[in-house]
């Protein structure tokens, strides 16, 4: 690190379990962000303030005036542009050194599987099921710890599903490709301003933790927010000794 960067992150180094060695490891690492929304916002200022070297981008959409109630990395200057490109500039004006790499498409099988490979880190910020399921069964495949969040009306969740780890579930595990689910939007069920700004930002942490090796990650561990009440639950969640994705045939 040079001068600039040792002041820059003074405040980590200082910690003892990151201090040089893990800021090193944090400015070495490539975390993929799917989503670039209400949690995607958060998630992605932070990784870049904290100084991950560099950070993919991924969403196919444009920013529009409903979105500014609680992505916070989106300006009234951003309304039309896409939201990738928007937060690639919001990195940029907190941490210029981060490289950031943008991609407006939609996360597809295909494109998951390129860019899962060359992550060390994923975060989900999406809100549908099918395109969280496309990305575990790609974290899956090439053995990448994975960041869950999920946000709506006042309730949020987080977690980590780690194929390294042998007692880790996956996606899939708790919520299996064959099961029914609703996808529930903010245009029809609204959402807690700050709530996505609480999960995203839980998710960040959460990345530059694996990133780092420091701490415990919620590996297993099911992190649920009532935003009402402000109280946090957590459950743990066993691996299915069944599950089609990530027990082998």
């Amino acid at each position: 690190m040079n001068d600039n960067q040792l002041l820059r992150y003074s405040r980590h180094i200082l910690l003892d379990e990151i201090g040089i060695e893990g800021q090193q490891q944090l400015l070495a690492s490539h975390a993929l962000i799917i989503g670039a929304g209400g949690l995607g916002s958060p998630a992605a200022l932070y990784l870049g303030s904290a100084g991950v070297g560099h950070i993919t981008v991924v969403d196919h959409d444009t920013v529009d005036a409903t979105n500014l109630q609680r992505q916070i990395a989106h300006t009234l200057a951003d309304i039309g542009k896409p939201k990738a490109q928007s937060i690639q500039q919001a990195i940029a004006d907190i941490n210029p050194d981060v490289h950031v790499t943008v991609i407006t498409e939609r996360a597809g099988d295909t494109l998951l599987d390129e860019q899962v490979m060359l992550a060390d880190v994923v975060l989900d910020c999406t809100d549908n099921f099918k395109t969280r399921h496309a990305i575990n069964r790609a974290c899956v495949k090439h053995r990448k710890p994975l960041v869950s969040g999920a946000a709506i009306r006042f309730d949020g969740q987080v977690t980590v599903y780690d194929p390294r780890d042998s007692l880790s579930p996956c996606y899939a595990c708790v919520f299996p490709e064959s099961s029914t689910f609703e996808d529930t939007q903010c245009a029809t069920m609204g959402v807690f301003a700050p709530l996505v700004g609480i999960i995203g930002s839980v998710q960040a942490a959460e990345a530059l933790k694996l990133l780092s090796h420091t701490g415990e990650p919620l590996t297993g561990r099911l992190l649920m927010l009532d935003g009402r009440s402000m109280s946090f639950n957590e459950v743990r969640m066993p691996r299915n000794s069944v599950c089609t994705v990530c027990q082998p045939r």
